[in-house]
């Protein structure tokens, strides 16, 4: 089976696994950039809590941007890197304040998919992930982010060998119109059976398709695979 057969076959055993997915609620872009940027390197739960204390510090995004980077930190420090990653969060406020008169990301939707990554792409940093996260859920636009769950799965599906980067190399693969949910269902596997440590190969739905997974239930009883 050649890799675009075989990811479309993962999207659709994980579809029947799971069941479809209910699109997350919408969120304005630029609120969905700044949580981004909280979530690199660190847990959902941290980076909602963080998310959640910044919100309630400063109830606009005008207030974070003039406010004293210690104080921005103080309230994202649960997220860790918190004055690093107040820094970054003013910059980035600081940036389309300047070259759009207004904090809003809403002007990207005017622009081509291939100008709004470019544009996202240029601000302190932002890498594909993050620009992908907020084009597919904050405009739906057809980009597949790959986080570090998504990463490790299609790895052990050998879809691609671990070198060079994930995003130009999935993309191609992912069945159109599939990416919001193919990318939040890989996720899902990730966390609960294709863990880092201990996956529960017997259990994944994706066991025909993965070889690594295969490798693993073939095993003699104790021995280590991974």
């Amino acid at each position: 089976m050649n890799p675009k057969d075989r990811m479309t076959a993962v999207a659709r055993r994980l579809r029947t696994h799971y069941g479809p997915v209910r699109p997350p609620r919408p969120e304005p872009p630029l609120d969905l950039l700044v949580r981004t940027i909280l979530s690199q390197h660190t847990s959902d739960r941290n980076r909602d809590a963080a998310y959640a204390q910044l919100r309630e510090a400063f109830p606009t995004w005008d207030w974070v941007a003039t406010a004293r980077t210690k104080a921005v930190a103080d309230a994202i420090r649960g997220a860790g890197l918190h004055h690093q990653r107040a820094a970054r969060i003013q910059d980035v406020l600081h940036r389309v304040q300047d070259e759009r008169g207004t904090l809003s990301l809403d002007f990207l939707a005017k622009l081509s998919d291939d100008r709004a990554v470019e544009w996202l792409l240029s601000l302190p940093g932002v890498g594909k992930k993050t620009a992908y996260v907020v084009l597919l859920f904050g405009f739906g636009r057809p980009f597949f982010p790959v986080d570090t769950h998504i990463a490790r799965v299609t790895q052990r599906l050998g879809l691609w060998d671990g070198r060079g980067d994930p995003h130009n190399l999935l993309a191609p693969l992912v069945p159109p119109g599939a990416e919001l949910e193919l990318h939040l269902q890989l996720i899902r596997l990730g966390r609960e059976l294709c863990r880092p440590r201990a996956p529960r190969c017997p259990d994944c739905p994706l066991l025909g398709l993965c070889p690594s997974g295969k490798q693993s239930v073939q095993s003699p009883p104790g021995k280590e695979t991974r």
